[in-house]
């Protein structure tokens, strides 16, 4: 099955953690054997680690590291208009914009190796009740999603609209937990986290429309229908997820018991 692997990169220079799948496998299986398992004995017996200062530099860390990679994305798409929003063609090489689009791409998927120290902290914390399905899954989704993108089909294209979007959303996902991090009483004040997750449930709402409309209406678009259509169907089942998470945590439990807002 590995062979498939063997299958040239379309990158002719590939970026550091693009190429073989060896080092993506190493962390991947890392990262499930730890806060799984491995982190959970570690933890037995001992208290809680007190990451209040390392999470606040991370939490700021990630807010920056977003509205940049979100800022620079809008520039370009948008404003600069560099490529057809009715039907985003990944730019071949030689292409004067494509270092943009690839750098972007590349930007986007080193954050999402740095999302997972969200799960480690977690364990550290002894905060097992975080550990959803849900969390673990968007976490190993996007990392293998973003990896096996680039190294079969390159950078850029209609998955411009999902770092858009979603660097956008992680921005204030992330600033509300630095805020948590200062100020404890914020994590009690139910509408910041009610309206997180409505932000996150538009963001899928809007990449499955995006997603059909490219679909139905841009048919000569030189663009793998199949990753559209893969892009459209992780939207709708985020949307069920997160829809799950919502009516469960903001509608059927006591507000004592919400817990933190999940990734999207």
């Amino acid at each position: 099955m590995l062979s498939i692997f063997n299958i040239p990169s379309p990158d002719p220079h590939p970026l550091p953690l693009t190429d073989s799948p060896w080092p993506i496998f190493l962390i991947l299986t890392s990262y499930f054997i730890f806060v799984l398992k491995v982190g959970k004995i570690y933890m037995r017996n001992r208290e809680p680690y007190d990451l209040t200062k390392v999470l606040r530099v991370y939490n700021l860390g990630q807010v920056a590291y977003n509205l940049i990679v979100f800022a620079v994305t809008f520039y370009f798409l948008i404003i600069e208009g560099i490529c057809n929003l009715h039907c985003m063609e990944t730019f071949p090489f030689g292409h004067q914009h494509k270092n943009v689009e690839r750098y972007l791409h590349y930007a986007y998927y080193i954050n999402k190796i740095i999302d997972l120290l969200d799960t480690i902290f977690f364990v550290l914390r002894k905060s097992y009740k975080q550990i959803t399905f849900l969390h673990l899954y968007h976490h190993g989704i996007m990392f293998l999603g973003c990896y096996l993108v680039m190294r079969f089909h390159g950078t850029g294209g209609h998955f411009n609209v999902l770092g858009l979007l979603n660097t956008f959303v992680h921005a204030i996902m992330y600033f509300y937990y630095f805020l948590s991090a200062y100020y404890p009483g914020v994590k009690s004040n139910i509408w910041w986290k009610k309206y997180i997750t409505i932000v996150q449930l538009v963001q899928f709402v809007l990449l499955f429309s995006y997603s059909a409309y490219v679909l139905i209406f841009a048919e000569n678009c030189n663009f793998p229908k199949g990753l559209i259509m893969l892009l459209g169907f992780q939207a709708m089942l985020m949307m069920y997820m997160f829809g799950n998470f919502y009516v469960k945590t903001y509608t059927k439990i006591p507000k004592k018991k919400h817990l933190r807002p999940k990734q999207g």
